[in-house]
Order: C-alpha cells, then sequence, then structure tokens
C-alpha cells in the first residue's frame, strides 16, 4: 500500500481537481484498490465523489478514536474506488491533533487500512498546521499543485523549505495555460515537471459530479491526469 498526499500550502491551485482524478486514474487506468480520504473541511472531493447520504459531522471522530475509519468508508460508484468524506467538523482536527500529542495518529489509521487498499490518497486542507504536520509523517509520496505564478511558487517553495528530507515531493504544474506569457515562462524554468492545463472540460467537473475520465477521458485534460498518474506510480516504484 502506498499513500499520496495531494498538498498545498497554497488554496485555490486545483489541489481537489488533482486528488479526485488521480484516484479515478488509480482505481482505473491501474485497477488499483483505492481510498480517497478527504481530509480538507470544504469537503470539495466528497461532493465530487459521494454517491449517497453519510452521517453527519462524523469525519473527526476517526481520530478522536470513536470510530473505525472502516465504518465511515463508502463507496462512490466507480469500480474499486471508495471514499471517506470531510465534513465541517473536520475544521478542529488541528485543536484535536495537538490535544491528542500523537505526532503519528493519521499514520497509525493508515496502516490499519493497508489490507483493504494498494492505494490511498489524502485529500488535505491547506496551510503549515499540525494536519499537514501528521500527513508529511504519513505519505510515501506528496504531490503539490503550482500555478505558473510568483507566489504560487514561492508557497511551493515553503513546503520544501518547511518539508526538508521528510518525504518525497512531486511537484505539478496546475491550471496552465500556454498563451499566457508568465505561465510558458515557468514552465520553461521547469520542464520536467507534470503539466495539467487549464479547460473547461475540466472545469465541468464540479457540474457532472466525476473525474474528467468518467466523462472526456481522451480529451488532453485527461490524457494530462493519466500521464501525471503514470509518473506517480513511477516516483512510488523506485
Amino acid at each position: 500500500m502506498a499513500t499520496i498526499a495531494i498538498y498545498s500550502l497554497k488554496g485555490g491551485v486545483g489541489k481537489t481537481t488533482l486528488a479526485v482524478n488521480l484516484a479515478w486514474c488509480a482505481a482505473t487506468l491501474s485497477s488499483r484498490r483505492t481510498l480517497l480520504w478527504d481530509l480538507d473541511p470544504q469537503a470539495a472531493s466528497s461532493f465530487l465523489l459521494s454517491s449517497g447520504s453519510k452521517a453527519k459531522d462524523q469525519a473527526q471522530s476517526i481520530f478522536s478514536k470513536d470510530v473505525e475509519p472502516s465504518r465511515l468508508i463508502q463507496p462512490t460508484g466507480i469500480d474499486r474506488l471508495d471514499l471517506i468524506s470531510a465534513d465541517s467538523s473536520l475544521r478542529g482536527l488541528d485543536l484535536l491533533f495537538h490535544e491528542l500529542d500523537k505526532k503519528k495518529r493519521l499514520q497509525k489509521l493508515l496502516t490499519g487500512l493497508r489490507k483493504s487498499y494498494d492505494r490511498i490518497l489524502l485529500d488535505c486542507p491547506p496551510g503549515l498546521t499540525e494536519t499537514s504536520d501528521q500527513v508529511m509523517r504519513a505519505a510515501d509520496l506528496i504531490v503539490v499543485p503550482v500555478i505558473p505564478s510568483p507566489l504560487s511558487e514561492r508557497a511551493y517553495a515553503e513546503v520544501v523549505k518547511h518539508l526538508g528530507t521528510k518525504a518525497q515531493v512531486m511537484p505539478v504544474h496546475s491550471m496552465v495555460d500556454r498563451r499566457r506569457k508568465l505561465h510558458a515562462e515557468a514552465l520553461a524554468r521547469n520542464p520536467d515537471w507534470p503539466v495539467v492545463p487549464m479547460a473547461s472540460i475540466v472545469e465541468s467537473m464540479a457540474v457532472r459530479r466525476a473525474p474528467v475520465g468518467v466523462y472526456a477521458a481522451k480529451s488532453p485534460g485527461g490524457q494530462a491526469f493519466a500521464q501525471l498518474w503514470q509518473a506517480v506510480e513511477r516516483r512510488l516504484s523506485k
């Protein structure tokens, strides 16, 4: 089992888009038993993938030992892809982690899921917090979406500085418009980074409530996510 965190210090960089599409790629293209665990109280991944009703405000209870993670796992309607939804209770997760004073609580919970899944993806909230520190200890690979802009690149540099040698980091140029000079210059500076384009077909995920691969797998956006997933698998195999 490998754990892949999709994380950024900065919000609004396409983090949830990556998380949902990479989870679909893991389950569908690689036929992996896959779990997407939404840790962001905004619950965007949960909105896109949830296929039914769930218990209200239960997400934090996993960490306070009240509920086993397996009890909150729900199918998504996509073969081999399950979901642990987020909700507003996760707004207090940083404080809970601080009070528990257990630096590897998330890692222990993930170990308990090892027999059931080949790949677990974590959709993480932005910011350098107690939650992000737990994620960094638990993840085998941290995928960081970076919009080709000075502020987003600065945020990525802060993540790398904070991590040091704690975990593998994989930057991804996200929401790219090659017609923009600023974007083209950023891509030229980092030609080895995977690229996910800005495209209306990707933006329509929120309306369709589905990964791009479900309705437009052969589109440039769908192909970009597939290529990114292949790069993730290569990194994990090293």
